[in-house]
């Protein structure tokens, strides 16, 4: 069988902690998978870890695997002031 190579919009967001500590969170909105890691590499790491397992997942329970279309996604940011 091919291997597929399947492309998942992913956000990371820092997070801190009281006690100075730094994570980055993951979460994967297609899929509804959330990880985090102690950098962004990490957090990276484990959300591709979880987004396979979510695949696997689906494929043994016979569901369709949603996807992405991020080449027609326009992927931005959006910056209001108020008073």
């Amino acid at each position: 069988m091919e291997a597929k190579v399947l492309n998942f919009r992913v956000i990371i967001e820092p997070e801190a902690y009281p006690d100075g500590k730094k994570v980055y969170n993951a979460y994967c909105p297609t899929l509804e998978v959330a990880d985090y890691g102690d950098t962004v590499e990490e957090a990276l790491e484990s959300i591709r870890d979880g987004i396979l397992l979510a695949i696997e997942s689906l494929r043994a329970e016979g569901k369709s695997i949603p996807m992405d279309n991020l080449d027609e996604q326009i992927l931005t940011s959006v910056r209001v002031s108020f008073a």
